[in-house]
């Protein structure tokens, strides 16, 4: 569903990717980790038309995507949870899901308003607050409600539990559970390993703006040295 090859990517005269290659099938999980600072977020952004890559090529459901603006690419069918929520803090939590609905690709099963709630009840006794107001997990919540509502092929959360209260992290890895059972293609950026591996088909660790290793949940539990090696800190 989505491919990246030999990706680079640049701020200026800053280079951030080094040849970047990523897969994520349809249906599949898959985890990008590596630490701060290795170009994570700059793939994300290279992939949604934020940042423009100076060369490579990235594919989307059959469609060369490099080249197009974001607006274009999130029509295709790729959701966004951005890191630090970005929702929308003067419209109440019922206007900022209302505010992205969407069904372009026909999903005959379609997110919903209702169905967003049925998800996260927690959300349903502030529909009229703003969202400014919420508890982080709320925002966090709303922010991944708001992307379902565009019925993406494809949602990629960039730091999806960071900063999250334990009980709320538990809530939304057990969203994430139910949204892979229903075959949503997604793309995470997390710190949390354990809950990673448990939850992801496979996982790409990069360094520095390239791959360095990539594999499945059992493979990673098998090599230790590549958690302190590229993980720890």
């Amino acid at each position: 569903m989505l491919t990246l090859e030999n990706v680079e990517t640049c701020y200026g005269t800053s280079q951030a990717l080094f040849g970047m290659n990523l897969s994520v099938g349809e249906g599949e999980v898959v985890t990008l980790m590596g630490r701060n600072g290795m170009g994570k977020t700059t793939t994300v952004n290279s992939v949604l038309g934020i940042v423009t890559p100076r060369s490579g090529r990235i594919v989307f459901d059959g469609q060369d995507i490099q080249s197009q603006p974001s607006y274009k690419i999130a029509r295709l069918g790729i959701g966004l949870v951005p890191e630090g929520r970005q929702i929308f803090p003067n419209l109440t939590v019922r206007e900022n899901l209302i505010a992205t609905a969407s069904n372009r690709l026909n999903n005959p099963s379609p997110w919903t308003f209702e169905r967003v709630l049925e998800l996260f009840p927690q959300l349903a006794g502030r529909l009229t607050s703003v969202a400014s107001v919420l508890s982080g997990g709320e925002q966090q919540m709303l922010a991944v409600g708001r992307a379902l509502m565009t019925n993406p092929k494809l949602l990629i959360l960039d730091e999806a539990t960071e900063g999250l209260a334990p009980l709320v992290r538990a809530e939304i890895w057990k969203s994430l559970d139910y949204l892979k059972t229903q075959g949503l293609a997604i793309l995470i950026i997390d710190k949390n390993v354990d809950h990673l591996a448990r939850i992801a088909n496979r996982h790409v660790i990069i360094e520095k703006g390239k791959v360095v290793w990539t594999g499945t949940s059992p493979e990673l539990a098998e090599s230790p040295d590549i958690k302190t090696r590229y993980l720890g800190v």
